[in-house]
């Protein structure tokens, strides 16, 4: 008997065997209904069957085997991809998952040479059968990964939403005792708790921004009518405050006047001003140049300092990554999330980021077109 015959002959068998091994994951499986245990396994064993009988070149045979099968395009998720993310949102783990194919795989396998002698087709049927649980085990796999990093950025999106309601009022009390001092100077502590709880602010902002992002939520900007020229001189000052040890330099030429979100764009030059300070070299100018033609308005942050690896560069826009060196000096504790943000922003404004690092300095430029931004 054909191994695809077997197991639709015997489909009852093995799923109340399926059924019994998954009783014993412990803890998820303990109080699960035998709905939630069974799951989608009938689903991946008849997708295993309908494998079996569907003639397969040697070029789609290794395909499958290196788990690369191409799914028909618009066919929807597999039974092996939705049952890997009901497994992952039942508090199962992915080690437990996959130990769900072993099992199937071994008792399959067992049953049919126990009930069969072998026939000149056996050898084809068993790897055939072998390559199929792994391409559902690779199915699985990736998308049990995918459902636990999208719950994970669920829980720091809900921690990043819930903490701004403590600490605005934090802010707002320190603020508030400052102002009964009734045009007394303001005392150190009291000073001081204002800084902290504005940092405070934009590291938590800037977590809701990229938990935005990696959602699939995308980058919240309202543009309006506005001189990028005075955008660019309020923040310099802001950041020329908290970076004392730092030369500021500002040059504009041509019409900086556009419409653009002045919040997102302040984030833009405090992230590379900030990103230039601590990574170039110490002491060195920073230069902010603002270029405006009729088309497009260029916003360029330069510094001197190491020249930046071309095989590096395209990784700096990807969140959670530190530049290059970043060892070398303490003060350079950053999450790696501020050049993520300004491609962000830029891409949300129609616009793109340039990086040019040569000769002892580089310059990242965020190129912005002047007609109505898009919704990210």
């Amino acid at each position: 008997m054909r191994l695809a015959d077997f197991i639709e002959q015997h489909m009852p068998v093995i799923l109340a065997s399926w059924d019994a091994f998954a009783a014993s994951l412990l803890p998820a499986a303990a109080g699960a209904s035998r709905t939630t245990l069974r799951d989608h396994s009938e689903q991946i064993l008849q997708a295993i069957v309908q494998d079996l009988r569907t003639a397969q070149s040697p070029q789609q045979q290794a395909a499958t085997a290196w788990g690369r099968a191409i799914q028909p395009a618009g066919a929807g998720h597999t039974a092996a991809q939705t049952h890997a993310v009901l497994r992952a949102t039942s508090g199962f783990t992915m080690q437990q998952m996959v130990s769900e194919y072993r099992a199937l795989r071994s008792g399959v396998l067992q049953r049919w040479f126990e009930a069969h002698a072998p026939g000149p087709e056996s050898l084809e049927d068993v790897i055939r059968f072998n390559k199929a649980i792994d391409q559902a085990v690779t199915e699985s796999v990736d998308f049990f990964s995918r459902e636990v990093e999208r719950w994970r950025n669920v829980f720091l999106a809900v921690l990043g939403h819930d903490l701004r309601g403590p600490l605005n009022a934090i802010l707002l009390s320190a603020q508030r005792i400052a102002e009964l001092g009734e045009g007394s100077p303001v005392s150190g502590p009291t000073e001081q708790l204002m800084r902290s709880s504005a940092r405070m602010k934009e590291l938590i902002d800037a977590l809701l921004d990229y938990s935005r992002t990696v959602l699939d939520m995308g980058f919240v900007v309202r543009p309006a009518p506005l001189d990028l020229a005075l955008v660019c001189r309020e923040e310099i000052q802001v950041q020329q405050a908290a970076l004392p040890h730092c030369r500021i330099e500002l040059a504009v030429d041509g019409a900086t006047r556009g419409n653009w979100d002045a919040s997102r764009m302040k984030q833009v030059v405090s992230n590379l001003v900030t990103n230039a300070a601590l990574y170039g070299e110490p002491g060195g100018p920073v230069r902010v140049t603002l270029n405006g033609t009729e088309a497009e308005l260029r916003l360029s942050v330069e510094n001197p300092g190491p020249t930046i690896p071309p095989e590096s560069i395209e990784q700096l826009f990807e969140p959670l990554r530190r530049g290059v060196n970043s060892e070398l000096n303490p003060e350079r504790s950053s999450m790696g999330l501020g050049l993520f943000i300004v491609h962000q922003v830029a891409q949300a404004h129609g616009g793109t980021v340039v990086v040019d690092s040569d000769h002892g300095r580089t310059i990242f430029t965020v190129v912005l077109p002047r007609g109505p931004c898009r919704a990210a």
